[in-house]
């Protein structure tokens, strides 16, 4: 599940980075999203062998959780079966961090998947987009696109987080979170 904003006017904004991801995987499976149920895109298909469905929700980013808790419902999915893909202003636009449970962190659509699953125990892979500078709205910044001094860093993040989905499928999530959640390393420098 991707977390963004629906519509053009939001496709290159830094709070659609969780779409982002998701197109990536859906590129590696070679389909596209284009089926529609529970106010989403979805589309199913095999990654490694295991059976995924990927999810970019149509509603915004403050009521993701709709989505969320109705295809978990529909398909009596454990909470630690949900792997959820967000930016997150507190990781550089070179740096991501697989975790799992926890609060919001201030990031509405997290929220909205809290309280419509009831549960924080679903996976997350957080895509950092970097905070705004000093004097900065916040909101805009979000809201506004990457830099382009900032594309290629980007575009290498979005493809990292689409590999640290895989390996949440492939591996443990120890394995996982300690081949992603790697500070000061040279992957986390190349912005």
């Amino acid at each position: 599940m991707g977390l963004g904003n629906p519509g053009p006017e939001y496709e290159a904004s830094r709070h659609n980075v969780g779409f982002r991801v998701v197109e990536a995987l859906a590129g590696r499976v070679g389909m596209a999203l284009d089926h529609c149920r529970y106010r989403s895109f979805f589309m199913r298909g095999s990654l490694h062998g295991v059976q995924v469905l990927l999810v970019k929700p149509l509603t915004f980013m403050n009521d993701s959780g709709f989505a969320v808790s109705r295809w978990q419902q529909a398909l009596c999915l454990e909470p630690g079966r949900i792997i959820v893909v967000h930016d997150d202003l507190d990781l550089s636009t070179s740096q991501l961090r697989i975790k799992v449970g926890g609060g919001h962190g201030g990031h509405r659509g997290v929220r909205s998947v809290l309280e419509a699953m009831g549960s924080a125990d679903f996976l997350r892979v957080k895509v950092g987009i970097g905070r705004p500078r000093e004097g900065q709205d916040t909101v805009k910044h979000v809201l506004g696109p990457f830099e382009e001094r900032e594309g290629d860093a980007i575009q290498v993040v979005v493809e990292r987080a689409a590999d640290a989905v895989e390996a949440l499928l492939q591996e443990s999530l120890e394995a996982a979170m300690n081949r992603y959640n790697v500070r000061g390393s040279r992957q986390d420098l190349i912005a």
